[in-house]
């Protein structure tokens, strides 16, 4: 799951950054309302968690350009104001979910969880292809042969290959999706998690690969033979 955080308190967006992180989430951060919108307005996140109080725009003004650009990615605000005036406005404009600081860790993560569930991509806890399973709630991928534990990385790469089999990622869509767009890796960090999924495949006898298809990338596919 990919998740943009808006929060110009650095401590606290790394913070929760890292709680994401830990959890299998690719996160991206913006510290003012207006990189907070560029990202938005790009798309591809299965949620948003906004501050309210930010320089540039104000988390409001975002999730209201959001919901003025037909946009339904579900969005909780998060912000030290608490007061029912407060929570009444930013739910009017359209916000899924509104957490006021400070908060305990694992309620902010069950929130986020509950935002991706809402979002129409939002799937099933276990995804199949083949005679292989990913957990979403284990790490974990079985198949004939046994189960394996996944680091971070690795069951988020696989997870996004798994929701789209067939389709043929570049790398550089890897690296955005899967490390995120303030990441310093380079490509070759792409190369290597996919060498180590092919490996994890094969530990386990999955009947599925993940072909390189020169020139355009790699792509998930079931073996025929």
């Amino acid at each position: 799951m990919h998740i943009l955080i808006a929060e110009d308190e650095q401590t606290t967006a790394r913070a929760l950054k890292l709680m994401l992180e830990r959890n299998k989430f690719t996160v991206d951060l913006a510290d003012n309302g207006t990189d907070a919108w560029a990202l938005a307005e790009a798309g591809g996140y299965d949620a948003i968690v906004l501050d309210i109080m930010m320089p540039g725009m104000s988390g409001l003004e975002v999730l209201k350009r959001i919901r003025a650009a037909g946009m339904s990615v579900p969005v909780m605000l998060l912000t030290a104001k608490s007061e029912i005036e407060d929570r009444v406005e930013g739910l009017e404009a359209g916000a899924d979910d509104y957490l006021p600081k400070p908060f305990a860790t694992p309620e902010f993560i069950a929130r986020v969880k509950a935002l991706c569930r809402r979002n129409g991509n939002y799937t099933d806890a276990t995804l199949t292809l083949g005679n292989a399973t990913l957990d979403r709630g284990k790490f974990t991928l079985t198949a004939d042969g046994g189960s394996t534990p996944l680091t971070n990385k690795e069951f988020q790469l696989l997870e996004l290959f798994f929701k789209n089999p067939g389709r043929i990622y570049h790398a550089e869509s890897l690296m955005d999706a899967v490390w995120g767009l303030d990441s310093e890796s380079n490509i070759e960090v792409v190369v290597k998690h996919v060498s180590l999924l092919r490996q994890e495949l094969r530990k386990v006898d999955a009947n599925i690969e993940i072909r390189t298809v020169r020139g355009a990338g790699y792509s998930l596919e079931v073996r025929t033979c």
